[in-house]
Parts: C-alpha cells; structure tokens; sequence
C-alpha cells in the first residue's frame, strides 16, 4: 500500500525542486510518471529536465512516443502510465485517485503554495485521498528546509 506526500511550494519553483524529488525517485530504483494539466507545460518542463546539469541528468522522454514503455520518467498529461512505473508526481492540479496511491510506491503532488487556487486544489486532493484512507503527509519548505507539517 502506498503513500501520497505533498510538496507545499513557496520558496522554490517547480522547475528546481521536481528534479531533486526525481533524482531521489530515481536513487530508489522507481520509475517515474510525471502528469500535469498542459501539454505546453509538459514540453516546458522537458526542456527544463534536458538542460539540467549534465553531472543530474535524468533520463526522460514525453508521452506519446514509441519508447514510452521504456522511459525511466515519462511526461504526460493523460493517466499513461505505460512505463509501469513505481511512483506518479502530479504537477499543476493533475489528478490522482485512492485506487492508483494504493497501487504504487508512492504519489507526490506538487503545488505552488503562491497560488491560492493551486493551494484550495492541494486541500481539496488531500481531503479526498485521506478521506479515502490513502496514508498521506504534508511537506513544506516554509522554513527554508522541508518540513513534515502533517500525517494522516
């Protein structure tokens, strides 16, 4: 039975902590589905991923190719999870069900504690999956340091 952990975003982008959390998802041996709303956003953050560092690459591949089962992280927008993989990180209000938490290792919603719309989404997930009795915690990097706030 997995776990569903939120990332509460405020001091730094989506662009910089999503490949920290990748390269950790990675180190464990998982592979990684990443699912946003827009795939204008997806090919942004494939960009972003491909210009990475050299000695933090991370391979990668969007959705919709014919090497998708193949990809260690595969971008989408859809519930492909082609790459079978061990854990899903939603960006952007994508969606997650109790059904797919129970599933996997583990699922990681990221949002952007500086949108308030993205914050009432986050507690409106958090209340749904808890509710459903996935096992969730609440991270945030309000202090400068991520923080376990809360469990459930």
């Amino acid at each position: 039975m997995g776990a569903v952990y939120f990332y509460h975003l405020t001091r730094q982008p989506l662009e910089y902590t999503l490949p920290v959390l990748l390269d950790k998802a990675r180190q464990a041996g998982w592979k990684i589905v990443v699912r946003g709303t827009d795939p204008a956003r997806m090919d942004w953050l494939d960009e972003k991923l491909w210009l990475g560092p050299d000695d933090g690459f991370l391979p990668h591949g969007l959705a919709g190719g014919p090497h998708d089962a193949a990809q260690p992280i595969l971008l989408t927008t859809g519930p492909d999870v082609s790459n079978d993989p061990a854990c899903v990180m939603a960006v952007d209000g994508a969606q997650v069900g109790p059904d797919e938490v129970n599933a996997l290792e583990r699922v990681c919603i990221l949002f952007d504690g500086n949108d308030e719309q993205a914050v009432q989404h986050a507690r409106g997930q958090w209340k749904a999956l808890t509710g459903a009795g996935c096992s969730a915690q609440y991270w945030s990097e309000e202090a400068g340091r991520w923080e376990k706030k809360a469990e459930a």
